[in-house]
């Protein structure tokens, strides 16, 4: 069922710490760190948390907080972010919270940057930021790796920072490809669904890429939902929740918690929000242990990707962790 391409590619998760309906957010937090245990046991390479502010179906909002968390839940897994928003912050500040990481679990830590400002314009000014704000990125970038690097010209040192090597990766939304490129960084680049986008962002990033002190040749992370499961019908019901609360932000403006998928087939849905929800089910890398590898086997030999970073979100923790399970028996067969 495995094949070659699979086997040799390294395989990770981005845990988003998405809550359920109903239950409360420290919930999702602890269900996160918990995760982050299961996949080190299944043998998968990293496992990266996220940033969202003021969204009620996610609970993770400091990511380098949750990362420590998870850093010291585990033992061999790399640790890192998918991402800290870089505009969000001064980058003096991140460089100094993955300096304190890395200084406390050496070797372990990655630093996943997005570009992303905000979710609404109530967030933006609540950060004292605005959507011009992701245009600085790449400087913003040249900022914080100067910081790793001892380079500022502020006279400044960041401790424990300074002289410390954690590897960073850009998340490729819109420019992030060709930034990535021109700063000589590894790039995650997603979603799996807009399959030529995808791979017209890796022919970029490899085009235009320059060699760097952190990576001396291009390194591609291709992320997005994949589910596993024992039947193609159960591996799409996986996908339900996540599907309808995209479908809900998409026609109401805020991303709610995840609700169970026999409550989600049984809601009576617009004609908008039924043409958003079958939108959002449909183009994922869902279904049998067998029709999952040959779907990665295709797209991985499509795009040459280094590394898959998994995305997946699911109301049942059980059927998730089964999915996660299942999808490590196609590259890691023995485990």
């Amino acid at each position: 069922m495995s094949s070659s391409v699979i086997a040799r590619t390294r395989f990770s998760v981005l845990d988003r710490s998405r809550t359920r309906e109903g239950r409360p957010p420290g919930e999702a937090l602890r269900d996160t760190v918990a995760l982050s245990r299961e996949v080190e046991a299944l043998g998968y390479h990293r496992f990266w948390v996220s940033e969202h502010h003021g969204v009620p179906g996610v609970a993770g909002s400091a990511p380098t907080v949750l990362a420590a968390a998870v850093a010291s839940a585990t033992r061999t897994i790399r640790v890192g972010t998918g991402g800290v928003m870089l505009p969000n912050h001064q980058p003096l500040v991140v460089a100094e919270q993955f300096g304190v990481l890395e200084a406390l679990f050496p070797g372990r830590i990655d630093m996943g940057l997005g570009r992303s400002v905000g979710f609404t314009d109530g967030v933006r000014r609540a950060l004292g930021r605005d959507k011009e704000d992701a245009e600085d990125f790449a400087a913003q970038l040249g900022e914080l790796l100067g910081w790793f690097e001892g380079t500022s010209p502020t006279g400044v040192h960041a401790r424990p920072s300074e002289g410390l090597r954690v590897p960073p990766f850009v998340l490729a939304m819109g420019e992030g490809a060709r930034i990535a490129a021109q700063a000589g960084l590894p790039m995650v680049i997603g979603d799996l669904r807009n399959r030529e986008k995808l791979l017209r962002g890796i022919d970029e990033y490899r085009s235009r890429f320059r060699p760097s002190p952190w990576a001396s040749e291009p390194y591609v992370v291709i992320s997005g939902t994949i589910a596993v499961a024992g039947s193609e019908a159960e591996a799409r019901r996986l996908l339900v929740p996540e599907a309808w609360s995209m479908a809900y932000s998409r026609t109401h403006g805020t991303f709610p918690p995840l609700s169970p998928a026999k409550q989600t087939e049984a809601r009576a849905m617009t004609a908008k929000e039924r043409g958003f929800y079958e939108s959002g089910l449909a183009g994922h890398i869902a279904g049998t242990g067998e029709q999952v590898a040959h779907e990665l086997a295709t797209v991985l030999k499509e795009s040459g990707a280094d590394e898959v970073l998994v995305t997946t979100s699911a109301y049942g923790r059980t059927a998730l962790v089964d999915s996660y399970r299942r999808l490590a028996g196609l590259f890691a067969p023995g485990r």
